[in-house]
């Protein structure tokens, strides 16, 4: 490991941390320590990242903001590649919109509005960055990433480079082929855009941050919606039913705003929470007979 660390110090212009508190980098407020946290700075830096782990053999994953993240209480082995504000490059060309996986979700739809391209509307609520965004098809209010992604650029585990189309990403519901069939880390992103009223643009992004800033817990550590939503049915409903709003296990409780929705209230660890998505998930079973499935992505050493 310590000559893992001292390559890895020697091409990287950001700080190398070791056994960093995953804590510190999720909106949950909870996870255990990584092995090594480093913060490329550009795409050739990732590239650099992966290839002396997998010369070390050396486990590796990366994250965003930590928006849709619960990390377990023992953290995670190895090297946690953080994609944040090193790799937020932006520039737009008529309607097609090239932008680093690093930037804000938010901030590029509100860029874009302010450029009267239209198509990014439904982001104006959405935390993390455009890489978490691609990797579990984000989406709200009847839209998603897959209907206006051109082609992603993605570093495949094994360290080959490839620009993937929107067809190539196999996008379905909350879910890319970067989940589980092709595992890889989104570096860049290029959407294709359609130019609209710079106002009415600018003002249906905005009943979109209202209506999610009334409807959905910000005043506690969380880590957005919990559970997909098994359509027709939507999970926060189906938790509101069996008369779960306000119920705790530890310190995790399921918001009294919004079903779908567990918070960190009281100094949570991840097996509160893990415990309560078990409670809520057998609750539903009993009471609909509906499987839930998490949305929120599990990861560590458990």
């Amino acid at each position: 490991m310590s000559e893992c660390l001292n390559e890895l110090k020697e091409i990287l212009t950001s700080e190398v941390l070791i056994n960093e508190p995953l804590s510190s980098h999720t909106t949950m407020k909870i996870g255990g320590p990584a092995d090594i946290l480093v913060t490329p700075k550009s795409v050739i830096e990732v590239e650099q990242i992966v290839k002396i782990a997998r010369k070390y053999s050396i486990p590796f994953r990366a994250i965003g903001r930590g928006s849709n993240l619960l990390v377990s209480d023992k953290g995670i082995r190895g090297i946690v590649i953080k994609i944040s504000d090193g790799l937020n490059a932006l520039s737009i060309k008529d309607n097609k919109v090239t932008v680093g996986a690093g930037h804000s979700f938010i901030k590029l739809a509100t860029l874009v509005a302010k450029e009267g391209l239209s198509g990014l509307e439904f982001a104006g609520g959405i935390p993390g960055n455009v890489g978490g965004a691609v990797f579990m098809n984000a989406g709200a209010h009847k839209s998603d990433v897959s209907s206006v992604l051109e082609k992603a650029l993605i570093l495949f585990d094994d360290g080959n480079l490839e620009w993937l189309s929107c067809e190539d990403l196999k996008f379905s519901y909350r879910s890319s082929i970067l989940q589980k069939v092709r595992k890889g880390i989104c570096l860049d992103v290029v959407f294709n855009l359609q130019p609209g009223n710079r106002e009415e643009i600018i003002e249906s992004m905005q009943r979109n941050k209202d209506y999610r800033r009334e409807t959905q817990p910000w005043n506690y550590p969380c880590a957005g919606s919990i559970f997909r939503n098994p359509l027709p049915n939507y999970a926060g409903q189906l938790v509101e039913k069996a008369g779960l709003k306000g119920f705790n296990l530890g310190g995790a409780k399921v918001s009294n705003i919004h079903g779908n929705f567990i918070v960190n209230a009281n100094h949570a660890t991840a097996k509160d929470v893990l415990d309560l998505i078990d409670f809520i998930k057998s609750t539903i079973k009993q009471r609909f007979d509906i499987d839930l499935h998490t949305e929120v992505e599990i990861i560590g050493e458990i």
